[in-house]
């Protein structure tokens, strides 16, 4: 099995997140922002000068955790957004070698709400245009089950990949996004379409109280799913994102508590290998 990890959860640097990697002896990685910008957002001067400091280490970019549709993109944003943010991570993807890019698929505005059909109806329209786009340029993108109206549970996961209807539209699973359905029953729906992998998982106290926890240790069925990846074949990467100190969406960087932020990517990722060899023997 090979890993890979979303490695501004070990330091914003991009000299932190290579030496993380090396350190786990690892050789892919799974950029999304580097110093105070998402990697579709870079430069191209400084893009190309983080391109040429990965190959320089030895490390493969597997794909571009963008912010395509993410939760800070309520489906009644300006879509010319994604479009051009898509338009700038292509080439730069093909470059990398690398094969998918991230994507959310819209939360709901807050005020006025659309109905389910309109939202989802609106959520469709901006994916085809983005499916197509990415298909024109050799990419697919991976819908994850975290923000938007894809994501609320599998029957909606299966609607926008069926509706969409393109070869340019896949699965990211994250194994611990899910807290009030259950995890395992989402993936095995959606299985067939999960082309990509991130590993998280999380405890519930007996107050109710959610905290994120080493893989396998936890509540969220990831331990199940990764028996069950290994079960039927699965042979993509599985990319970490601990999310127990850095959390991108609620403004918690690794820039808070560098050294504990480091030194617990670093212990997630030996703990995964740990777990995934006790799957495997």
């Amino acid at each position: 099995m090979e890993y890979a990890g979303i490695a501004d959860e070990a330091g914003e640097d991009l000299e932190t997140q290579i030496r993380a990697h090396q350190e786990l002896g690892w050789t892919h990685i799974e950029p999304r922002n580097i110093g105070n910008a998402c990697i579709t957002d870079l430069s191209d001067e400084e893009f190309d000068d983080a391109l040429g400091r990965l190959n320089d280490a030895g490390q493969k970019i597997i794909g571009f955790a963008s912010q395509l549709a993410n939760w800070a993109r309520p489906i009644d944003g300006d879509f010319q957004v994604d479009v051009d943010e898509l338009q700038r991570a292509i080439p730069r993807i093909q470059r990398a070698g690398a094969r998918f890019i991230r994507c959310m698929s819209y939360p709901n505005r807050k005020e006025n709400p659309l109905s389910d059909g309109e939202w989802g109806d609106e959520v469709v329209r901006r994916f085809q245009v983005l499916a197509q786009q990415a298909q024109d340029g050799g990419v697919t993108l991976v819908h994850e089950n975290c923000h938007g109206w894809g994501s609320q549970d599998p029957a909606h996961a299966l609607q926008l990949i069926e509706r969409v209807d393109s070869p340019a539209l896949k699965i990211v699973f994250d194994t611990g996004n899910e807290r009030e359905i259950d995890t395992v029953d989402y993936f095995r729906a959606v299985r067939e379409h999960v082309v990509h992998v991130h590993v998280k998982d999380w405890k519930r106290d007996s107050a109710g109280v959610v905290q994120e926890c080493y893989p396998g240790e936890g509540d969220s069925g990831a331990r199940e799913i990764l028996v069950d990846l290994v079960e039927t074949g699965y042979d993509g990467i599985l990319s970490i994102e601990p999310h127990m100190v850095a959390v991108v969406h609620l403004g918690k960087s690794a820039n808070e508590d560098p050294e504990v932020a480091y030194t617990t990517y670093v212990e997630y990722g030996r703990r995964l290998m740990k777990l995934m060899d006790s799957i495997t023997r």
